[in-house]
């Protein structure tokens, strides 16, 4: 039994050849994601761990912790112009919500085409001090470019729920 929407980690063959039935959460409640996601921005964004350890040494200084406004940009392979005018959303191309965003998030599930969808060729095309937070599958992101991206500062911050390699700490 898995705890989580994705099953990538489990060797489905070999449960058929044994007999052992896999089961899984079928959906979380996109209420809760989106909540989780924004969380993350904002704690990152108004670096509130940076808040905290100044207010604990005594410093209540605000400079450094600034927040934000936001215009809504989304990719989706199959838009939906309901939900757009219904949101406000604006639906752009891959390339254009890369080099626009101040902040991506990633919501879709791991396929062959969103494998590594965040890779040192899409990190190249974000604005420079971009934020990335992920809370899809672990494997949207390729994790040695975006190591690299937060040193060379091209990437200033990423937030994680899932991990390309948390197969080896959590199964």
């Amino acid at each position: 039994a898995l705890r989580c929407a994705g099953y990538n980690n489990v060797d489905l063959e070999a449960a058929r050849t044994f007999n052992i039935p896999v089961v899984r959460v079928p959906a979380y409640s996109p209420h809760a994601v989106a909540e989780y996601t924004v969380a993350m921005m904002l704690s990152l964004n108004r670096k509130i761990p940076r808040a905290s350890w100044r207010t604990r040494d005594g410093n209540f200084s605000l400079q450094g912790l600034i927040g934000f406004g936001m215009e809504v940009l989304a990719y989706d392979p199959y838009p939906d112009g309901v939900f757009a005018r219904e949101t406000g959303i604006a639906y752009v191309s891959l390339d254009e919500l890369y080099r626009r965003s101040d902040i991506i998030t990633l919501h879709c599930p791991l396929t062959n085409e969103t494998k590594h969808l965040v890779n040192e060729t899409s990190i190249a095309r974000m604005k420079r001090g971009v934020m990335i937070v992920n809370t899809g599958r672990g494997q949207l992101i390729q994790t040695e470019a975006l190591i690299e991206a937060l040193k060379s500062k091209q990437v200033g911050a990423a937030g994680l729920d899932v991990y390309e390699e948390e197969g080896d700490y959590f199964y």
